[in-house]
């Protein structure tokens, strides 16, 4: 039975509207021909993601999101996603958009690579940004 589940790391974190966000996901998934078996999302700190970054990928920044994708079929998706809580508050106020766009954003983001998109280059940055901003469209749920 598919799942999407979230926890938190290193912080006090509650996602809001649990049921909605999860049925976004799923809706995203399936229109991308794809199909959901596990997601596990984990809302943590700035340092706990920087050490998942350093000891996973080698990488000494700070970042906002890292997908782990564990998907063993080309069409099943299954991964973990880590985002920091922090950075996603701090993009926020940056780009004057509410945390919960922010956040949604990121977490449509990591469904996202897991679904094949990339974003190293500029044309797939702008693939990616066109796919999550459709998708951020799609929302009958914000708060």
């Amino acid at each position: 039975m598919p799942s999407i589940s979230f926890f938190e790391e290193d912080i006090s974190f509650k996602l809001k509207n649990k049921a909605h966000v999860r049925q976004w996901i799923t809706d995203t998934i399936q229109a991308e021909g794809f199909k959901l078996k596990e997601l596990i999302y984990i809302f943590c700190s700035d340092n706990y993601l920087l050490q998942i970054n350093q000891q996973y990928l080698d990488h000494d920044t700070y970042t906002d999101i890292i997908t782990f994708d564990n998907s063993e079929g080309n069409d099943i998706v299954t991964g973990d996603i880590f985002i920091s809580i922090e950075r996603i508050r701090e993009n926020a106020a940056k780009f004057n958009v509410p945390e919960t766009t922010e956040l949604h954003r990121v977490i449509i983001h990591g469904v996202l690579h897991l679904l094949g998109y990339k974003d190293k280059s500029a044309p797939d940055k702008q693939k990616m940004t066109e796919k999550e901003d459709f998708y951020l469209s799609k929302r009958t749920f914000i708060s």
